[in-house]
């Protein structure tokens, strides 16, 4: 009876100490699991942090090539003539043809770039008046200056008045009197309210594969109508860039173009990011628990 109330207590304390040992190795595991999810969520965070630099990274290198390799596509500017007046005779008032200066500057940068092939025309709104359609073909001349005053490139090209072609030569379409009164009383009413004129568009082609000088940038250009009783309302000058090869990808395809470009950067970042990790893992000296 005594043996059996002695061992009942020892009993007890076994079991207890089992149960301790066992809550003991619960709250072990228990803070590992805590310890190796922490763990992950901060791996995970640093690795999410690291693809979302490295792909801004990459953006922004693909970006800055853009900006700094694709040229202005199109550049409008409006024309001004002007006469000179400063005349010797008496008689004559106008000393000059109608002239034009036009800066080929944007934001204190050249708008041509080395290399690339333009395309410039002139556009003019002039009225379909007597005077216009009697003065026949004239010619305009354009030459193009560097920041010192020398001469890059000089055009001179004829046009037919009043013509919307946009090819070197351009010709009046033929109209009779007859069917020149009947558009008259047919636009009639447009005319008297002003929503339409009588006018014409004449699109003159300056140069057809202009290239600037790689030594001498030009910045500006001066249009020279060779005829003194021209008759204009207003005039634009148009410049197209003609693209090819990379550049031509790049304007056309620009979705596309991007989305390689900054997968490349990104695939380039990331080796060198692994590799970079790689040896500094290498330099370290890690105990075997640690490994």
């Amino acid at each position: 009876m005594d043996q059996e109330t002695h061992s009942q207590p020892q009993d007890d304390k076994e079991l207890s100490g089992l149960i301790g040992q066992t809550l003991l190795g619960l709250r072990d595991a228990v803070a590992l699991v805590i310890s190796n999810a922490r763990q992950k969520v901060k791996q995970g965070f640093i690795l999410v942090f690291v693809v979302i630099l490295l792909l801004w990274i990459a953006a922004f290198l693909y970006g800055s090539f853009y900006y700094s390799y694709m040229p202005l596509a199109t550049f409008s500017t409006p024309v001004h003539y002007y006469y000179r007046t400063d005349c010797e005779s008496p008689a004559s008032f106008v000393c000059s043809y109608p002239m034009a200066n036009i800066s080929l500057m944007r934001n204190k940068k050249p708008v041509l770039t080395v290399g690339q092939v333009y395309q410039m025309s002139l556009q003019l709104e002039m009225p379909d008046s007597p005077t216009n359609h009697e003065l026949g073909m004239f010619m305009i001349k354009t030459t193009c200056f560097s920041r010192d005053g020398e001469q890059i490139a000089s055009s001179a090209r004829p046009a037919r008045q009043l013509s919307t072609s946009s090819s070197r030569f351009s010709m009046l379409r033929y109209r009779s009197d007859q069917l020149r009164y009947l558009g008259t009383l047919l636009f009639l009413p447009a005319f008297l309210t002003g929503i339409a004129e009588q006018k014409q568009v004449l699109e003159v082609e300056l140069f057809s594969d202009f290239k600037d000088d790689p030594y001498i940038s030009s910045i500006t250009a001066v249009i020279e109508i060779l005829s003194s009783k021209v008759q204009i309302y207003s005039s634009q000058l148009d410049i197209h860039a003609h693209f090819t090869g990379m550049r031509y990808l790049l304007f056309n395809f620009p979705l596309l173009s991007a989305m390689v470009g900054v997968s490349s950067n990104f695939i380039f970042l990331s080796v060198i990011f692994v590799l970079f990790y790689m040896r500094l893992l290498l330099r370290v000296d890690w105990g075997p628990e640690q490994l």
